[in-house]
């Protein structure tokens, strides 16, 4: 009996010790239950990225347009005033004006399209349009200012959208000679 008594008694404890732990496993799950349904902050953050990255991705995208919209207005106001120098060099010895300022602009401008530049140029007093304009040398007078102007339709790819209409750089430099 005295067997039957230290084995019940051993079952006892085992039997104690099982009931605690399912006790304990029913107060943790409970609380992980009670932390989950109070709207803890563990899904909040994931919740707040996905709101604000999209935002962010936007902005990021259009500071990056704006800087090769940027970068593409001061290669072309650096290659007209290039183009213009170089007409005022060769004021004397060129047969075609526009072309010989249209290649020093394109040259100048390597990032550019030469294709999408238009030129405009004005001498003595006359507006000559387009890349070539043999002929108008003429215009070209000893210590009369020369104005070359260029616009640049130039295109702002963003995921897959072109916005090429709403990007129309223009520059345009006056040179003297002296």
């Amino acid at each position: 009996m005295v067997e039957a008594d230290k084995t019940s008694g051993h079952a006892g404890l085992a039997h104690a010790a099982t009931l605690r732990e399912l006790h304990a496993r029913r107060h943790s799950l409970i609380a992980c239950a009670r932390e989950l349904l109070s709207g803890g902050s563990q899904g909040s953050v994931l919740v707040e990225i996905a709101l604000v990255l999209p935002m962010l991705l936007a902005v990021l995208t259009a500071i990056c347009a704006f800087g090769v919209a940027f970068n593409n207005a001061l290669s072309l106001t650096s290659a007209v005033g290039l183009g213009a120098q170089q007409l005022q060099l060769i004021r004397t010895t060129t047969s075609d004006p526009c072309a010989d300022t249209l290649s020093a602009i394109k040259a100048a401008a390597p990032s550019l399209q030469g294709s999408s530049i238009n030129l405009s140029i004005t001498m003595n007093g006359t507006t000559v349009t387009g890349s070539s304009c043999s002929g108008d040398q003429s215009d070209l007078v000893a210590g009369g200012p020369v104005t070359v102007s260029a616009t640049y339709a130039c295109a702002l790819p963003i995921y897959g959208t072109t916005f090429s209409k709403a990007c129309q750089l223009s520059a345009k430099v006056t040179e003297y000679e002296y």
